[in-house]
């Protein structure tokens, strides 16, 4: 198998246990009776932690002579930590064994970006390819589970996501391209940690961080209640899973037709970051408003923009400014910013703001996004990036 494809199966199963994670988490804690603030917390405690765990894990996996030892190690404590917590029950057991999985799962999408940038630059083919068939596993994970839901029970949730996490441990085991960490094998531990230090010291590199980070942080609502809100409005499981399904498909879309054609005509990455900011203050000032069916179509729509315009910007940001030897460190400062600390605080809150105002919590995104695209003006004012 070649190295693309290899990269897309890792991909197919690691967004194929988001797929099922991200919009029915909240619906299979809420069966298990927990409330909404409690939702949020359980949902945003890995989030927030990673700015401890994401380094660490960083500088761990760099440790390292391949880069997919730690990808399937983490895979395997994912499934384990996953499993514990369907087979137990009450918050203060179920969380911490939630914590563990979700901080492995999330821990392995920057170190499989930094491989499948490392394979894409050895072997030739292009980034987005790889990353587009997860966004599509992804969008068959929300039809297939909502289907599931349907008919059977909301228990399915997490049976799903202990066997993609299992063979996502097999498959980057046996199958992911073998790409060194470095050609000259790993460094120090010392110098790993001092390089991270170094880029979160850095004003332009952490103000790039902040605009990526800001807009993509703008989903916690969404994540954590559009599927709770929607059954409220007499939406359904299946139907929630096809306007799920519906944003995926046209980030892949995004990322297989846009992407390239940004590239081949030399647009550079600070337009796109900015256009998916001005999107993420259209989708979630409308969804405030409890637009119908009908319209839920095409604001769904936007994630193309919300969403994939601004994770591949970023990356590619990220990466032109990141020193020789740390884009690892790099990227996942970038994720821990945009998928853990700023987008858990935003979980964090998004439990209680849903609790007291229902939808109209998605105007407190509104104003993060907004944020955004402040620092994402101010980046390219220091940086004179375009």
């Amino acid at each position: 198998m070649i190295p693309a494809r290899r990269m897309a199966l890792q991909y197919v199963l690691l967004f194929g246990a988001n797929g099922v994670s991200l919009p029915f988490a909240g619906l299979w804690f809420r069966a298990q009776g927990f409330s909404g603030a409690e939702i949020g917390a359980l949902l945003a405690a890995p989030m927030l932690a990673r700015l401890v765990t994401g380094p660490v894990l960083a500088v761990w996996a760099d440790g390292f002579a391949r880069r997919r030892t730690p990808i399937a190690l983490l895979g395997a404590a994912g499934a384990l930590a996953y499993a514990g917590a369907g087979l137990t029950q009450g918050v203060w057991v179920q969380g911490p064994l939630w914590f563990v999985g979700a901080s492995a799962m999330a821990a392995m999408i920057p170190l499989t970006d930094v491989l499948n940038l490392s394979a894409a630059r050895r072997h030739g083919f292009a980034f987005a390819w790889p990353r587009g068939c997860g966004s599509a596993a992804f969008v068959a994970a929300n039809v297939l589970m909502g289907a599931i839901l349907a008919r059977a029970s909301i228990d399915w949730v997490i049976v799903w996501i202990v066997v993609a996490g299992a063979l996502v441990a097999v498959t980057a085991a046996s199958l992911l391209p073998p790409e060194p960490v470095s050609d000259a094998g790993p460094s120090r531990k010392r110098d790993r940690y001092a390089g991270i230090a170094g880029l979160a010291t850095d004003p332009g590199f952490m103000t790039a961080i902040v605009a990526i980070g800001a807009v993509q942080a703008t989903h916690a609502f969404y994540y954590g209640f559009s599927a709770i809100a929607w059954k409220a409005q007499g939406i359904g499981e299946a139907t929630t899973g096809l306007l799920w399904a519906t944003s995926v498909v046209v980030e892949i879309a995004f990322m297989w037709i846009v992407e390239p054609w940004r590239r081949a005509r030399g647009i550079g990455p600070w337009p796109v970051l900015m256009l998916g900011g001005i999107a993420a203050v259209v989708r979630w000032t409308m969804l405030a408003f409890v637009p119908p069916l009908w319209a839920l179509w095409p604001l769904q729509a936007l994630h193309a923009l919300t969403f994939a315009a601004t994770y591949l910007a970023g990356v590619e940001i990220i990466e032109c400014l990141a020193p020789s030897g740390q884009h690892t460190a790099a990227q996942t400062l970038n994720s821990v910013m945009a998928a853990g600390v700023l987008i858990g605080l935003a979980t964090l809150a998004a439990g209680p703001l849903y609790d007291r105002y229902g939808t109209l919590g998605y105007l407190a995104m509104t104003g993060l996004a907004v944020v955004g695209l402040a620092a994402g003006w101010r980046l390219k004012r220091i940086l004179r990036i375009s």
